[in-house]
């Protein structure tokens, strides 16, 4: 019996751009390592720019302090239930050890 032929499919993959939003030394510390950011130290200002990069398709990551991110939260979580760019905070300089129930922040999204 002759050895199965697979097809085999090409799949394009397109390259998508990573962003960081927060206070000066948050974005510069990502400028070092070559990650283009915008510099924000209101959470309301944060939010604006956070949703012009969401709206650029190039656009992949979304870095974002976590020191910002507190008290926009919510509007994050439907911002993320919308658009397909991933907005991730991560911990800010000097920032205290937080939990995130991701469990909670998915039910929100999906509408749970």
């Amino acid at each position: 019996m002759p050895p199965k032929r697979v097809k085999l499919e090409r799949r394009k993959f397109r390259t998508v751009k990573i962003f960081t939003v927060g206070s000066k030394s948050f974005v510069t510390s990502f400028q070092l390592a070559g990650i283009p950011g915008k510099i924000s130290e209101s959470p309301q200002n944060a939010l604006e720019e956070i949703k012009t990069l969401t709206d650029d398709s190039d656009v992949g990551l979304v870095l974002v302090s976590d020191d910002i991110t507190e008290s926009i939260s919510d509007e994050l979580t439907a911002l993320r239930a919308e658009k397909s760019t991933l907005v991730f905070a991560l911990p800010a300089t000097g920032s205290e050890k937080t939990e995130v129930d991701y469990r909670v922040m998915l039910k929100k999204i999906l509408g749970v």
